[in-house]
């Protein structure tokens, strides 16, 4: 190591303590690899502040080292937005640490909370207080709030409540140049120039780190009730969507869509997930309403709306879980189909989102298009379709190996899926960020205003390129 960079980890380390300055490769190494093991990269070391001033005195000591910056949370990045290059000369700041509740306020209905806070732990301590924190995510129980916000993560309850920039009033954010904005308020009305809190948020640590926020907090609903139904195409789906909205309107809470073959591939690694709809219908939804008024109140309306929806003939089949438990199994089936995914070998994921209109047009040209050039291909779709997220993922044909089907097609299946992406008018990345996994096809997605506006913006509050650079946007 140069000299110059070993007075620089010295002097960080005399700074934070030895033992939150890692440099031997053992103790980098659960930080270089992101978690679907795509991206590996090298770092001159990984440094764990504990405090936001710590954060600003690191990054002021990397902007005169000219050294840069990569912001890491859980590492449960899909898109390698967490992971360093290979260069070696770049520093992993995790955020681990930063892991306070800094208050509940009841009155506000808010929770302030550090960047390293685990999202199921912020569930929890709303829950002790009576209190609904909604974002809700696969990887809930290691990912943390501050690259929830980095990444504008979604889940599975943005139907009603948003996605994470929806439920966030404030942010602390230290800027490329080590200063720190405090924009912790937590006001619901503030229209006072520009929207820095929504400038941060969603830019993978880019712009500026996410430290703290102040996050919105509802009433825990009293009662709950999950449904899982059948129907035979995704135009059913969206008419079964529409009128669920029209008649529960803000009471749904979940709306998610099972394709035939994802629940397949569910029932052979995890065969105790059988579904108990009849029939093995192409398209099973999982429904869940919730209230706060009372259970006999919610289970009426679900059976009304199903049986409205049963006389029109948009479903053939539904089954209402009788207990906790069963409300729970019926959501792990939908949870694990990525973890059935990971089972059966490398996949090729598509984060997409397309207008609600022509979801069923999509899938039936681009399943066509996909199984005639790429013969037996295995589509395995689910999603959000509540607000048109959909998890368009390809695995090898049966028996062909997985991963050197990803490795060789990839490409040409990312290129066929994008341009019908485009056809469409849909994104490209719904929920996951773009990350270095994106960075190549942004600016055609994008087009040449916007993605000049962004790098415009990136060279204002990021001059030295130091805050996760080649990672969303290159300049």
């Amino acid at each position: 190591m140069p000299n110059t960079l070993q007075f620089f980890i010295t002097q960080l380390a005399a700074s934070l303590g030895k033992s939150y300055v890692l440099t031997q490769d053992s103790d980098m190494a659960p930080y270089l690899t992101d978690w679907r093991q795509r991206f590996t990269g090298k770092a001159l070391a990984v440094v764990l502040p504990g405090s936001t001033k710590e954060v600003a005195q690191i990054v002021k000591a990397c902007a005169q080292a000219n050294i840069s910056i990569v912001p890491q949370g859980g590492n449960t990045s899909f898109c390698g937005g967490a992971t360093p290059d290979n260069s070696g000369n770049q520093i992993v700041l995790s955020l681990k640490r930063l892991n306070n509740i800094r208050e509940i306020d009841i009155l506000n209905q808010t929770i302030s909370v550090e960047a390293g806070c685990i999202l199921q732990t912020i569930q929890e301590q709303a829950a002790a207080q009576s209190y609904l924190f909604p974002l809700s995510l696969g990887s809930q129980g290691s990912c943390q709030i501050g690259g929830n916000l980095a990444t504008n993560a979604g889940g599975t309850n943005v139907l009603r409540y948003g996605n994470a920039r929806d439920l966030c009033l404030g942010i602390e954010v230290v800027t490329a140049q080590g200063e720190i904005w405090h924009g912790m308020k937590g006001l619901r009305k503030d229209n006072t120039g520009y929207d820095l809190r929504d400038l941060f948020i969603g830019s993978e640590g880019s712009l500026g780190i996410i430290t703290a926020a102040v996050m919105k907090l509802y009433p825990l609903p009293v009662a709950q009730w999950t449904t899982l139904v059948a129907t035979q195409n995704i135009a059913s789906t969206v008419a079964l969507l529409n009128l669920f909205q029209k008649r529960a309107v803000s009471l749904l809470t979940g709306f998610e869509m099972m394709a035939l073959e994802s629940l397949t591939l569910l029932e052979k690694h995890f065969p105790q997930m059988t579904n108990p709809l009849q029939n093995k219908p192409a398209y099973t939804i999982l429904i869940e309403l919730s209230d706060h008024e009372s259970e006999a109140h919610v289970r009426q309306l679900l059976e009304s709306i199903l049986e409205e929806a049963l006389a029109l003939e948009i479903i053939s089949d539904a089954v209402i879980a009788s207990n906790l438990s069963q409300s729970n199994l019926f959501w792990h089936m939908r949870e694990h189909i990525t973890v059935a995914q990971s089972e059966e070998g490398a996949n090729l994921k598509h984060d997409i989102s397309i207008p609600l209109v022509a979801l069923e047009q999509f899938v039936q040209e681009t399943n066509h298009l996909l199984k005639a050039q790429f013969p037996g291909v295995r589509l395995i779709n689910f999603g959000h379709l509540g607000d048109g997220n959909l998890h368009y993922n390809v695995s090898a044909p049966e028996g062909i190996n997985s991963q050197k089907f990803a490795q060789t097609y990839e490409k040409p299946i990312q290129e066929l899926i994008y341009a019908q992406v485009e056809l469409f008018q849909g994104s490209i990345s719904a929920e996951h960020g773009v990350g270095q996994l994106k960075l190549d096809v942004l600016r055609a997605h994008k087009g040449v205003v916007a993605h000049e506006l962004m790098k415009t913006l990136k060279r204002a509050l990021d001059p030295q390129n130091i805050l996760n650079p080649s990672k969303v946007i290159s300049v």
